[in-house]
């Protein structure tokens, strides 16, 4: 399980332990699973999937590092 943070400069929109999310990263679209390699990415416009949950955003930037993932996300 990857603990999966996201987070607009106004609130919180997801927080929660899923099995994979899917996210729309500068040089293509992504998907992180747990114990996934430390990364840094920006966000371009597109949809994080987590879960069977989704979120359209226009931009962003991720992190991932110890099994944890957290995207700050324009919608």
């Amino acid at each position: 399980m990857v603990n999966v943070v996201i987070y607009t400069p106004e609130r919180l929109v997801f927080q929660g332990k899923v099995q994979s999310v899917v996210l729309p990263g500068e040089q293509g679209v992504f998907e992180v699973l747990a114990y996934h390699k430390p990364l840094v990415s920006r966000l371009i416009s597109g949809v994080i999937v987590v879960g069977e949950q989704s979120f359209a955003i226009r931009c962003g930037i991720a992190g991932v590092s110890r099994n944890r993932c957290i995207a700050v996300i324009e919608e």
